[in-house]
């Protein structure tokens, strides 16, 4: 299915992709992956999976794809867990946090010489949890109001699971924000950080490059700001329709990651 360009995916060498919808949802993975991550195996693309889910590391993502069949190194793997720890390293070096969230961010801050701390901690950063609770937003709402600035792992609100959407970051901010009346600041896609970030780690520029996703608020938005052709996929949480409430357009829309692979072979 082709919406609007047609992409020579044989010509470029590297491919960022999004995960969830794209390759897989909840613990089911879709239609077209497998031959996917071959073709970019057997043609020696540089791919890298960038992911603004906060709470899995790239070693639990490795085994994630490993349980459903697929071979895929922990380089290949790309967090907005461990942007924001990149963001924080950067910004202020040894900084505190209180931070909600799952291993992935935990993990990410703690590589990144960052300590946690709930009493005056330098930021209140948030990511998907499943220990979010009444209790710990109470604690981050009153932490900001003392002075922590807030940072959310990304600005996701909601993302696509086996049997419906779970809300995500941005919905799980939401409600420090509007206590506090303070604007967090989101580090994962469609944050630039992020997309360079990515680039750099597949050594690739981004005319060269591709992003896939099944978001145009964040996958293809941060494409397109990067410089990238821009793929959007409709095994996620976007139709056809969707594309009718964006005034910016994918380079091309197609049914899911296994239609590359298709093109790829018929342009040869």
């Amino acid at each position: 299915m082709e919406y609007m360009k047609n992409i020579d995916f044989n010509k470029k060498t590297g491919f960022i992709c999004d995960m969830d919808g794209v390759i897989y949802h909840g613990n089911q993975i879709l239609p077209g992956v497998a031959e996917f991550i071959q073709w970019l195996q057997d043609e020696k693309k540089e791919y890298l999976f960038l992911t603004n889910n906060s709470g899995y590391t790239p070693k639990e993502l490795n085994q994630k794809l490993a349980r459903m069949g697929l071979d895929v190194p922990e380089e290949h793997f790309y967090t907005s867990a461990l942007a924001t720890a990149a963001f924080l390293k950067e910004q202020a070096p040894g900084c505190s946090v209180f931070a909600i969230g799952e291993a992935g961010l935990l993990n990410a801050l703690y590589d990144a010489g960052i300590t946690m701390n709930d009493i005056n901690p330098d930021y209140v950063v948030v990511g998907e949890s499943r220990a979010y609770s009444l209790d710990t937003l109470t604690k981050a709402t009153n932490l900001v109001l003392g002075g922590a600035k807030l940072i959310g792992a990304n600005s996701d609100v909601s993302g696509p699971i086996e049997n419906g959407i779970a809300p995500a970051c941005r919905a799980l901010v939401a409600p420090i924000e509007m206590a506090t009346e303070t604007h967090a600041y989101f580090c994962g896609k469609p944050n630039p950080l992020m997309m360079r970030t990515g680039l750099r780690m597949l050594n690739c520029h981004s005319g060269d490059a591709v992003m896939v996703g099944d978001r145009m608020d964040t996958d293809v938005i941060s494409g397109l700001e990067s410089g990238m052709s821009t793929v959007l996929v409709l095994s996620g949480v976007s139709t056809m329709d969707t594309l009718k409430a964006y005034a910016y357009r994918p380079s091309i829309v197609l049914n899911g990651v296994g239609d590359i692979v298709s093109m790829a072979r018929s342009a040869k």
